[in-house]
């Protein structure tokens, strides 16, 4: 398996699972796939966050915020590894309760990982609503 197959194992199964974990309320498997290592940030559809600080408080935010996962797919539409960095592009398409209403929308996603001590962890999300 070469290395760019070895990411795109981890990214199919245990980066989609910890997503689809947070969109049903649990933020402890998304924790576990971010890297503790600064700098780390997001670029949200709903909010901002710089530093490990701000990342675990809009983790916390959203695992309030997120319940009955429905749907959670991501569309990949590029990939790549180079050393110890790599990144994806791709859509995701949710089906969730948000604070109780239930929504559906689709995201544009572009993420930005390291690998730490062997495995892969994300360093950077932004991501921003699909508008139709």
């Amino acid at each position: 398996m070469n290395a760019l197959d070895d990411f795109l194992g981890w990214l199919r199964g245990p980066l989609t699972e910890a997503e689809r974990a947070l969109h049903g309320g649990d933020a402890a498997p998304r924790r576990a796939v971010w890297s503790r290592v600064e700098p780390v940030s997001v670029l949200g559809a709903w909010r901002n966050a710089i530093g490990l600080k701000e990342v675990d408080e809009l983790f916390d935010f959203l695992e309030s915020s997120f319940s009955d996962c429905a749907r959670f797919e991501i569309e990949l539409l590029a990939a790549d590894v180079v050393g110890d960095a790599a990144y994806s592009v791709a859509l995701e398409h949710t089906e969730v309760a948000v604070d109780g209403a239930p929504r559906a929308y689709t995201l544009r996603v572009t993420q930005v990982y390291r690998r730490e001590q062997g495995a892969w962890r994300v360093a950077h999300r932004h991501g921003d609503t699909v508008v139709e």
